[in-house]
């Protein structure tokens, strides 16, 4: 259900499962772990799914049995955020929950006009992981930040794009073609001027 492609430095990872809105199962999860922990070698990365949601964040028999509260949320995040190559969160649809860690942790985030994004949380009684506040406060600020956090506020791409959350809003059947092209000329680089490049950026 976690698909990987690698081709001339480019890692494109695609959750696939649509059917359940690709949440995600501990067995998901573990290999989105795997991936983003072995992608030091990779020249890009993409991060992405199918269907018409990006993802509902975990799977709701594997949260009630645990995975909401798994530190396996805060390594994918942490792993993808450690990356010295570019990465980019394709977004083609809506992103939930626990999800939205690993694409804050991307360095740019497009998304689908259709996309919408929130982190339900407070309501379902649990605390989002660590470095996900901070991480969002960093691109949008902390009053938006506890709108969608606090106030349990879906947003809509526009206003996602509006606050800071994505970088560009991208017609669906263009979505991959602009992640490709976003990530080129970091695959054609030299993989050690990219990576001091990341380094410099804050």
């Amino acid at each position: 259900m976690i698909e990987l492609e690698q081709e001339d430095g480019l890692w494109t990872v695609t959750l696939n499962r649509p059917d359940k809105a690709n949440s995600l199962t501990v067995a998901m999860l573990e290999r989105l772990v795997e991936i983003a922990e072995a992608a030091g070698e990779a020249r890009a990365l993409i991060l992405t799914g199918r269907g018409k949601v990006f993802s509902a964040g975990a799977d709701l028999e594997a949260a009630r049995a645990g995975l909401a509260t798994s530190d396996l949320w805060e390594r994918l995040s942490g792993a993808i955020a450690a990356l010295p190559c570019l990465t980019v969160a394709a977004l083609n649809g809506t992103l939930a929950g626990g999800a939205n860690g690993m694409a804050l942790a991307c360095d740019l985030r497009i998304a689908v006009p259709e996309a919408k994004f929130f982190y339900p949380v407070m309501k379902l009684g649990f605390l989002p992981q660590p470095s996900d506040p901070a991480r969002m406060a960093a691109l949008i600020g902390p009053a938006r930040t506890r709108l969608i956090l606090m106030a349990g506020q879906k947003i809509t791409a526009q206003e996602a794009y509006d606050f800071g959350l994505v970088d560009r809003i991208v017609p669906t059947d263009q979505l991959m073609e602009t992640a490709r092209a976003l990530v080129a000329d970091s695959v054609a680089a030299d993989p050690v001027i990219a990576a001091g490049i990341a380094k410099l950026c804050p």
